[in-house]
């Protein structure tokens, strides 16, 4: 579950986009007029992005808390038969040797359904956020007259450069907010940051 939100979001971001593109729009005549957006920034960090996001990590926390406690669990068990195990019968290191590994057993199967469902649950989340942005960027395009609009948060993108003025990706953010209606999100408390997509963008 400490796995970074930047991969879970650019496996749902391509997914979003993919089928998105599968429809485009006619171009109109004239000279190309290109954006470039940081898609995956966008989405995770409008108002609306970021609640949504901040629910599922409280929503997963006990989870978290109890995976911690078998560690813990795990950690002191093992401690305790190094401290003790010259000092055990062979019967007894033996038994509490193959608790130890039931445990262990048991701590990697309970993280790695934890992490499958919150992988799951993060690209539910994504999925259902970024096809509304798109519809927000999409309109934003239209009336703004650009024909091209780039994603540059994804590796495969082959944008080496791009004029600061051509990128949309805080227009698109305000502009959902105004759409969505959701207020922004307290401040966090000092030290604590906001989970945010790490992009590959253009420099």
């Amino acid at each position: 579950m400490k796995r970074s939100l930047a991969l879970i979001v650019t496996l749902a971001s391509g997914m979003v986009l993919s089928a998105s593109a599968q429809t485009p729009a006619a171009a109109p005549a004239g000279p190309a007029k290109v954006a470039v957006i940081a898609f995956q920034v966008a989405v995770a960090q409008t108002n609306e992005g970021q609640r949504n996001f901040a629910d599922l990590q409280k929503k997963f926390e006990p989870r978290r808390a109890q995976l911690k406690t078998l560690s813990d669990q795990l950690d002191e068990m093992t401690k305790q038969l190094q401290a003790q195990g010259d000092k055990l019968a062979p019967a007894e290191q033996q038994s509490r040797a193959a608790a130890i590994e039931t445990k262990k057993k048991q701590l990697d199967r309970d993280a790695e359904d934890a992490q499958n469902d919150f992988q799951q649950a993060m690209q539910e989340v994504y999925t259902s956020l970024a096809s509304k942005v798109y519809d927000v960027m999409q309109s934003y395009a239209e009336q703004q007259g650009f024909t091209v609009v780039l994603d540059v948060s994804l590796q495969q993108q082959p944008v080496l450069y791009a004029a600061p003025a051509t990128n949309i990706t805080k227009a698109i953010i305000d502009a959902y907010n105004v759409k969505s209606g959701v207020p922004a999100p307290p401040a966090q408390p000092a030290g604590v940051d906001a989970p945010k997509p790490a992009p590959h963008a253009a420099h």
